[in-house]
């Protein structure tokens, strides 16, 4: 029986860290294996579970085991398997899967650059370029279409967990209008006005994006009559004006670019507007052995950064916003409320 492990001394966790690689790994192939799909409410044997996703049940076991140690499944003192609450987070028809931001954050290329991370630091800049030759997003787009399949499930599976979140803190009753900027597929904005039957609403995000957006926003919709879904570079232009501006999970690119997003909203919005920046952040939360994580990953691929609450209000003070209050929105975002002055 395979048991989780209690708090190791300093040289043991230590061995642990570094061979985090094979703990990440193994999650993905339970995940790539379809073991949580196949494991179902009844503890199963290693037998069974190898002949249902096919493979050698005592290669399967050491996956098992490995996992069952970290807290992702559990074996029983008769050598059967079941799912604990997180193994279930990696079936995929759990209401609050993980099953694609477990693949997302191990797909092929972070293997490549995670070994580059000294570079990164030393210059400061990505290094995704210099092993692939390619701009991250054109990479993926152009050269690796399983990787960005994944990455847009995993995108879309945040976006509509966090997006509840986000309807449950805003009160929008005095606003007719918002705006979701790099709203993505728009589910924080379908959020919004399902919440709120007074309010229209403006989507904007590049055309590849918003091609996708979520079905309740597009023409013949439940919302298509009180949104107008535009295509743009808010980096370019913000080209609307709205009573209320949203921005979540935007401003984590290079320092000109989040310069020149609050650039444009500032010069789009009317004085009084309401602007709404949510972010995780790598300090002042509970979860910031995964926030910090991110933070590196976004260094490699793109040259960006998760922001420390300082440093997000350096850079909305900087771009001539008045912050009102910081709440946090769930256990990894944090709403910052700021007005357009006079």
């Amino acid at each position: 029986m395979t048991t989780v492990d209690p708090a190791p001394p300093p040289p043991m966790r230590l061995r642990e860290l570094v061979f985090g690689a094979a703990c990440a790994a193994a999650v993905r192939a339970a995940v790539r294996l379809g073991v949580p799909d196949a494991l179902d409410d009844t503890p199963m044997t290693v037998d069974d579970l190898a002949a249902s996703v096919k493979t050698q049940p005592h290669t399967l076991r050491r996956l098992l085991r490995a996992l069952s140690c970290q807290g992702v499944f559990t074996e029983h003192p008769d050598g059967t398997f079941e799912h604990t609450e997180m193994s279930r987070l990696l079936r995929e028809d759990d209401p609050h899967s993980l099953r694609y931001i477990a693949l997302w954050c191990t797909e092929p290329w972070t293997w490549n650059v995670w070994p580059h991370l000294d570079e990164a630091v030393r210059s400061g800049r990505n290094v995704f370029e210099d092993v692939y030759d390619q701009e991250f997003f054109t990479y993926l787009n152009e050269s690796a279409s399983e990787s960005a399949h994944v990455f847009n499930r995993a995108m879309t599976t945040s976006s509509e967990q966090s997006a509840r979140d986000v309807a449950l803190l805003l009160d929008l009753e005095g606003a007719s209008s918002v705006i979701d900027i790099g709203g993505g597929q728009g589910h924080v904005l379908a959020s919004l006005l399902e919440k709120h039957p007074h309010l229209h609403g403006t989507l904007l995000d590049l055309p590849g994006v918003v091609e996708n957006a979520d079905p309740r926003l597009r023409a013949g919709g439940a919302l298509a009559g009180r949104v107008e879904v535009v295509a743009g570079d808010c980096r370019e232009d913000v080209p609307v004006q709205a009573d209320v501006y949203i921005i979540k999970n935007v401003l984590e690119w290079d320092d000109d670019s989040t310069r020149r997003v609050l650039a444009n909203v500032r010069a789009a919005a009317r004085p009084g507007a309401r602007v709404v920046v949510i972010e995780n952040l790598v300090d002042d939360t509970p979860s910031m052995r995964f926030t910090t994580a991110m933070d590196l990953l976004l260094l490699l691929n793109v040259g960006g950064a998760k922001h420390t609450r300082q440093s997000m209000v350096d850079r909305l003070t900087a771009a001539g916003l008045v912050i009102g209050g910081i709440r946090p929105v769930n256990a990894y975002l944090h709403a910052f409320e700021c007005t357009v002055p006079d």
